[in-house]
């Protein structure tokens, strides 16, 4: 079964990070498999309308205002016209929205179902429950996942706590975990140091990563090894702790700030240390240790969320988030190095690929698409029922958004009918004919695309060419 999906999130490249690469390279693998994929985002500086990647993937730039860490401003309203447009035009028959960090995504999940369409969530990370932040997230979750079709979580934990927050059912959650393109991650010994251990970091430098961890760690390990240095990947609002630490402890020799580094740069730095480091407070599932992985390093990591999921013992050390278990895991972690047991950087390159592989993650995500595309449609009451349910106030609220969606919708097909939208044509369907007009033999009807509406039958049989 072909499916249309639209992958809608805040995050998205040139941003670099976890989620964003999920969405690209998932992307390219359903787009393999001959489904058609577009990506909605927000602009990203002068990056504003259309822009084509690799394979004809179209990504939607919209000109929406972003306030924090790189989410857009939530307005429900604003966007209703530009999702619509979007879906009309480009048949979209399943939105797929990524990270609950993200306004875009559940804006366009409440859109999409709005216009009839089957919604899937992927949930990158873990919540709390107590503080305020948390709490309001999760109400916005819960609303936005009440009427959705399928959600998709990258570990157990993750499954666990996705359930608990949105209120699901917990057969409507599956768990399908990230991947990796080992081939971009390749080990290369010849490019440590000789006579040095090296410890690489790479992770954005905000709270949730430990970096004040990793700050407290820097100072007792460098006193401790006079051959230990520290390479570290990243920006983030922390980077001041660890530029304060470097001047108070006089660690310039011993330490190096890379700043943020591009997605395609990242092997090159991993492939010169010998120990990988993450300090996460909560993780879903870490994509960096993978990489760091698959590049032959050493891992040693903070036991937290779904990290014990993602490798097995024999390739990562695992320690408490605290000062203590983390510099006791990385004394272990250095002895090794130095008595150099462990397996190999080859073994673990080869395990890794085995482990994860991003078309098996497109396939079962396939399959999840399919079994969405043969849900029933809710009628509007089962719907507001479903947020009705929500809670004794939040309900109504939500009845209420819902409702008032539905009425401006009501506006928007009025005001410019779905028939008086252009469908583009499907480039990415274009490039596999005039593939299969070059390698296959004239078989006597060739095929036309006009305006992207449906093929149409060419009328001459010399015709070898699609417009």
């Amino acid at each position: 079964m072909r499916h249309n999906i639209c992958m809608v999130s805040d995050f998205f490249h040139p941003n670099a990070g976890g989620v964003e690469s999920h969405i690209y390279q998932l992307s390219q693998c359903l787009i393999k498999r001959g489904h058609k994929v577009i990506v909605v985002t927000h602009k990203y500086q002068d990056r504003v309308g259309i822009r084509y990647l690799t394979n004809f993937l179209k990504v939607y730039y919209l000109p929406v205002c972003v306030v924090y860490n790189q989410a857009s401003l939530p307005t429900i309203f604003n966007t209703m016209a530009l999702i619509r447009d979007i879906c009309v035009r480009e048949q979209v028959t399943i939105i797929h929205g990524h990270s609950a960090f993200s306004t875009l995504c559940q804006e366009a999940i409440l859109h999409g179902r709005n216009l009839g369409l089957k919604a899937v969530f992927t949930d990158h990370s873990l919540f709390g429950f107590a503080d305020a932040s948390s709490i309001i997230t999760n109400k916005f979750l819960h609303f936005c996942l009440c009427d959705i079709n399928h959600v998709i979580c990258v570990s157990y934990t993750s499954k666990e706590n996705t359930v608990l927050r949105a209120s699901l059912h917990p057969s409507t959650v599956s768990v399908i975990p990230n991947a990796v393109d080992t081939s971009m991650f390749t080990p290369d010994p010849s490019q440590r140091q000789p006579g040095q251990i090296t410890i690489v970091v790479v992770s954005r430098l905000v709270y949730r990563k430990g970096v004040d961890l990793l700050a407290a760690v820097l100072p007792v390990i460098c006193g401790r090894h006079d051959d230990v240095h520290f390479l570290i990947g990243g920006d983030g609002p922390k980077r001041l702790i660890l530029e304060e630490v470097c001047e108070k402890h006089q660690l310039h020799d011993r330490m190096e700030l890379l700043g943020s580094i591009a997605h395609a740069d990242v092997r090159n730095v991993l492939v010169q240390g010998d120990i990988f480091l993450n300090t996460s407070l909560t993780e879903a599932f870490c994509m960096a240790i993978v990489e760091a992985a698959s590049c032959g390093l050493k891992v040693v990591s903070t036991c937290v969320g779904g990290i014990p999921e993602v490798l097995p013992e024999d390739m990562i050390q695992l320690a408490q988030p605290s000062l203590d278990d983390l510099v006791e895991a990385l004394e272990t972690a250095i002895r090794s190095v130095r008595d150099n047991v462990g397996i190999s950087p080859a073994e673990a390159h080869s395990r890794v690929q085995e482990y994860y592989r991003w078309d098996e993650v497109a396939e079962r995500t396939e399959k999840v698409y399919d079994r969405v595309a043969r849900h029933p449609t809710k009628s509007l009451a089962d719907r507001l029922y479903s947020f009705h349910s929500c809670g004794p106030v939040a309900g109504k609220v939500f009845v209420l958004l819902v409702m008032l969606c539905r009425l401006w919708m009501m506006v928007l097909d009025w005001w410019r009918p779905a028939e008086h939208i252009d469908i583009v044509p499907d480039l990415q369907r274009c490039r596999d004919a005039v593939h299969h007009e070059h390698t296959l033999p004239n078989v006597g009807s060739n095929y036309l695309v006009s305006n992207g509406r449906r093929p149409m039958r060419s009328t001459s049989s010399d015709s070898r060419h699609v417009t």
